[in-house]
């Protein structure tokens, strides 16, 4: 467990990702419960999942188990009124109406993590960041975050405002956090929530296919080292999101009981993976890096 800035807000290494979750209400009680049974104490959702029903189903599934749950959820993305997509709007006006709309769903007083689902350089920040102290101050959240891959928003953010935490993706196939966004966090009481951590499955048991820059073939190849490390394929790559400074938990969706289970086996078998495993794999393989919004 570690601590959300400087908050009593305390965090599973571990993480929920509820996107994934299905909307058969039962079985994504037991998922949930599964987790919380196995020590994640931390579930990620947010208000367009599902356009709110994520919430709703979120919500539904920790009644009564509030306090166990440290509860993220995001907004930013606004639904049209006809239901055909979304738009982006991180107005201060909109936040501060769309998590009234969230507390109902999740049918709690308050959100412990509350995050901009996104953002650009462009965007009004001073409203934004202002938005989200409001509500702390209000007591309707108690900690807030961004999830962006873009390190020019990153930087910005951490200039004007004092984020808990900042989500973005990151393993061994996506090694861009690496170049400047974790070690500039790593001097901060910022700490990273790392999604993607299973590359889509492909590091694992899904075909390997293109990753950004990477091939086909150097897929395969990296694929085919984590299966030789003697070592689940799950606990190589939690053990190596996990491992920079900056990081503070992982967020893994999970669709399925058995996915929870091979989630806290390997999260557990992780913690006597050797460093050198992973550094041996970082030194075969180049990083790559952001090629926009630096």
């Amino acid at each position: 467990m570690i601590n959300l800035s400087s908050s009593e807000v305390q965090i599973s290494s571990i993480g929920l990702g509820c996107m994934s979750l299905p909307e058969d209400y039962g079985l994504s009680q037991k998922i949930i419960d599964a987790a919380i049974s196995g020590g994640i104490n931390l579930l990620d959702t947010a208000d367009l999942y599902q356009k709110g029903f994520n919430e709703e189903m979120v919500g539904r599934a920790i009644k009564g188990k509030r306090n166990q749950v440290v509860l993220a959820t995001k907004v930013g993305n606004q639904l049209r009124p006809d239901g055909n997509g979304w738009d982006w709007n991180p107005r201060k006006s909109y936040i501060l109406e769309a998590v009234e709309k969230s507390l109902k769903r999740l049918q709690t007083d308050f959100i412990d993590l509350y995050q901009l689902h996104g953002g650009t350089i462009d965007d009004p920040w001073e409203e934004t960041l202002e938005a989200f102290e409001i509500l702390k101050g209000q007591g309707k959240i108690r900690e807030f975050g961004i999830s962006s891959i873009r390190s020019n928003v990153i930087r910005k953010v951490l200039t004007e405002g004092k984020p808990a935490t900042i989500m973005m993706q990151y393993s061994p196939l996506d090694r861009r956090p690496e170049e400047a966004a974790f070690p500039l966090i790593a001097t901060t009481e910022t700490k990273v929530l790392v999604r993607g951590s299973f590359a889509k499955g492909m590091l694992i048991s899904k075909p390997a296919g293109e990753y950004l820059d990477r091939s086909v073939e150097e897929v395969k190849a990296m694929k085919g080292i984590i299966q030789e490390s003697g070592f689940s394929p799950e606990a190589f790559l939690i053990k190596f999101g996990l491992l920079p400074t900056a990081v503070g938990s992982l967020i893994i969706g999970t669709s399925a009981i058995e996915q929870v289970q091979k989630m806290l086996k390997g999260y557990e078998e992780s913690l006597t993976l050797p460093e050198s495993i992973i550094s041996d794999l970082k030194e075969k393989f180049s990083p790559n890096y952001y090629q926009q919004h630096r």
